[in-house]
């Protein structure tokens, strides 16, 4: 069993390296009950888990010291805890044990992605996978994926009117985008084709965005070659490739239904409705998305460590996933409660990353 390597999104208390193995042990059984029913535990109960016996009134006097640190808090008047956010990732961080999958899940997580690899896209290829991680982890799955990361093959001008063209991007996974062009007045047809050519001559296997940077250095020493209106024509597509900020990358969001099991109550139906509402945002999750790009492995964020999903109390793990040259291309992983399953989702969103990299040739 491996320990999970903290990632300190939260600065750590400084009372919390204090604390000794009794209070460890009592926090654990506050928090396992927590993920597990979601329900405040009281220290009768937790008298009757802890390895060590301690009457009820010794335990409560322990919960008194961990609600100081800011770990637990009593949602009622009830002598009931529940464990604060900073509590849940001094847990993640500090106690929580994940283990790596054995075997059988391994083979299970690989067959369930197997057709992934037989997807005719890799936008399908995602689609598919989110659909099986959904369903091993019982949260929502999302992926994002930059759109300028397709390899291309060929690019084609169609005319459509005088003065508009249509600008055909074919990539090398057998994806194609279509984009109206403006174009200037009185450009010939034999203009479009002297376009085309010059770029299927450059683009070919670069990604947009390296195709973009390469072609406006090409297209700088090879004025003198083209006339001005094949030069209009290029630098109009090639401006046309950079497409806004919205359409820089793509998300997918799959298994909301998940999110819909196990409800204990009408504000744990409140914040599956903002947790909704949060997903519909996407510039939103694409944002939270993006701060996982440059990480090595799995990400968490619980609760308001995000301000996205503060009002819907929900946490986050995600993890990057590569192509065939190692560069991470997209972020994949689930959005669900903060009472997740930690120990088991961590290492399935890292090992269904791992896979996904796999199959799409990373």
């Amino acid at each position: 069993m491996a320990h999970h390597d903290p990632i300190h999104l939260i600065a750590p208390h400084a009372g919390l390296a204090q604390l000794n193995e009794r209070s460890r042990d009592i926090f654990r059984q506050i928090v396992e009950s927590y993920l597990a029913t979601g329900e405040p535990v009281g220290s009768r109960n937790i008298s009757r888990l802890i390895t060590v016996p301690l009457s009820p009134a010794s335990v409560r006097n322990v919960m008194a010291d961990l609600e100081q640190l800011g770990l637990i808090y009593a949602p009622h008047t009830s002598a009931g805890r529940l464990p604060t956010e900073l509590g849940l990732r001094f847990f993640v961080d500090a106690l929580m044990q994940v283990g790596e999958l054995n075997e059988a899940e391994r083979q299970s997580i690989q067959s369930q992605l197997a057709s992934v690899g037989q997807a005719q896209s890799v936008e399908a290829a995602l689609d598919q996978a989110l659909t099986r991680l959904s369903g091993l982890t019982r949260a929502a799955a999302v992926v994002m994926t930059p759109k300028s990361n397709a390899r291309l093959k060929h690019i084609e001008f169609v005319r459509l009117e005088p003065e508009r063209a249509l600008v055909i991007l074919v990539g090398e996974d057998g994806q194609v985008e279509n984009r109206v062009l403006s174009l200037p007045p009185g450009v010939p047809s034999s203009a479009l084709t002297e376009a085309s050519n010059f770029l299927n001559a450059r683009i070919r296997g670069r990604t947009l965005a390296e195709a973009r940077l390469e072609l406006e250095t090409a297209l700088g020493r090879a004025r003198a070659e083209l006339d001005q209106l094949t030069q209009k024509v290029i630098s109009a597509g090639i401006a046309s490739w950079s497409g806004g900020e919205n359409e820089d990358r793509q998300l997918i969001v799959r298994g909301h239904a998940n999110l819909l099991e196990d409800l204990h109550a009408l504000e744990d139906l409140e914040r599956v409705r903002l947790l909704f509402d949060d997903l519909e945002t996407k510039r939103g999750v694409i944002d939270l998305l993006g701060r996982a790009e440059t990480a090595e492995g799995v990400r968490i964020f619980i609760g308001s460590e995000n301000k996205l999903f503060s009002l819907s109390g929900s946490s986050t793990i995600i993890s990057p996933y590569r192509d065939a040259a190692g560069h991470i291309v997209g972020v994949l992983g689930v959005i669900g409660p903060t009472r997740l399953n930690y120990a088991r989702v961590i290492p399935t969103v890292d090992y269904a990353a791992r896979i996904v990299s796999r199959l799409l040739g990373g």
